[in-house]
């Protein structure tokens, strides 16, 4: 397995794929970086309780943490660090990493299924509220305290995620036919959409556009799909008439005359535009983005394939293949890259997380209270910090990891 750090650039006529960073690490399962900063999150197969934090360009490790149970997954933004074993979740102050709540006894969670808001004046935190049904609960992780429940699904969920602001949250189940979205932090149903009917799927992943008009939903299927989230008008109010539109209301007339469960189905808003992947069944992950003030849409595979589409934000339909990238480069390539880079270069991140186990690291912090909680302590740099605080702005990105001095 390869581990890889790749920057998107818009260029004159594409967009441009660049690698800042690489590196052969057979064992890391969670990678989680904090926007552009140089902070970096990695845990590996051989320590699936300890999560440590690296200062990527430097190659060098700030601090690490180790847990009860096996870390499942890690969330950040500017404020919070998250992290989510199968019965509890841990949240840290992401300044100076001080272990601020410790929630125990969550219900089951497997999967390590979690969101966390990216808007750190929105903290919020969306975790599953229980392993049979399609419970939701929202935390404030700034104000540590339970916001609301949801009761998204009938069934367990398998996705969730917020948009940027913090003020929606899409969900979806692990029949995966029905995708909802909610207000927060009050949690009233304001959408619902149906990806099928015919047959369920695991969703993979959800993900809204910077401006929240859009949603997209991958799965383990050829289909991504892509809702458009907007309010319906009076039936008054005069539309420019769209394909998708007169669907629409052929679907919405035609329910009236149909039992009241297949008519609430048909009411569900259909797909906005879609995408038909080359290949089925490979693991993916989908978002939205806007580039060059246009919207895009972006699929990585776990075939080491980045597509990029062109959506249209007005009709919808089918959206145009426009990029293909491959994520990871051949040997011969990675050769050549050394080369030029110089035996000067800085060593990856990835390459101090290989560094053998039996080395000492000082930043350890162990011992657990029988609660479950992280003992005291403080987060101790490596020798080289020890100077004075880290700083992990070098793109001017906020914020730096404060580090007492010794």
């Amino acid at each position: 397995m390869k581990l890889a750090l790749i920057r998107i650039t818009p260029g004159k006529e594409e967009q441009e794929i660049s690698m800042l960073h690489r590196k052969k690490s057979p064992d890391v399962y969670i990678v989680e970086r904090l926007f552009s900063s140089s902070l970096v999150v990695v845990v590996s197969q051989a320590m699936p309780r300890r999560m440590n934090v690296y200062h990527f360009k430097k190659g060098t490790e700030i601090c690490n943490y180790s847990y009860s149970n096996t870390i499942l997954a890690v969330r950040l933004n500017r404020q919070r660090l998250v992290v989510c074993l199968e019965e509890s979740i841990y949240i840290h102050n992401i300044k100076d990493m001080k272990l601020l709540k410790t929630l125990l006894n969550t219900p089951p969670n497997p999967s390590g299924l979690c969101a966390l808001s990216i808007n750190h004046s929105n903290s919020y935190l969306a975790y599953p509220g229980s392993a049979t049904i399609g419970e939701i609960i929202v935390y404030d992780a700034n104000n540590l305290n339970t916001v609301t429940m949801i009761p998204a699904h009938d069934s367990p969920l398998a996705a969730i995620t917020f948009n940027a602001s913090g003020t929606k949250l899409a969900s979806a189940s692990e029949r995966g036919t029905v995708i909802r979205v909610f207000s927060i932090p009050e949690g009233l149903r304001l959408f619902e959409f149906r990806r099928g009917m015919k047959r369920y799927v695991n969703i993979s992943s959800l993900s809204f556009s910077p401006d929240a008009q859009f949603l997209c939903a991958s799965s383990n299927t050829e289909t991504v799909h892509i809702f458009k989230l907007e309010q319906h008008g009076p039936s008054g109010e005069e539309e420019t008439p769209t394909w998708s539109a007169y669907v629409g209301k052929m679907f919405t007339a035609a329910s009236s005359y149909l039992p009241s469960q297949v008519s609430g189905m048909m009411s569900q808003d259909r797909a906005f535009a879609t995408v038909r992947l080359h290949t089925a069944g490979q693991k993916n992950v989908c978002t939205l983005a806007t580039i060059q003030k246009l919207p895009r849409l972006l699929v990585a595979s776990s075939d080491e394939q980045l597509f990029i589409y062109n959506i249209d934000p007005q009709d919808g339909g089918e959206c145009t293949l426009v990029q293909t990238h491959r994520l990871l480069v051949s040997d011969e390539e990675r050769e050549e890259a050394a080369v030029s880079e110089g035996p000067g270069a800085p060593q990856s991140y990835a390459a101090t997380a290989a560094i053998p186990t039996s080395a000492p690291v000082s930043a350890t912090l162990t011992g657990y209270s029988e609660d479950g909680g992280v003992s005291r302590g403080e987060v101790i740099p490596e020798h080289e910090f020890a100077a004075g605080p880290v700083c992990l702005d070098d793109e001017t990105e906020f914020p730096p990891v404060s580090i007492p001095n010794l």
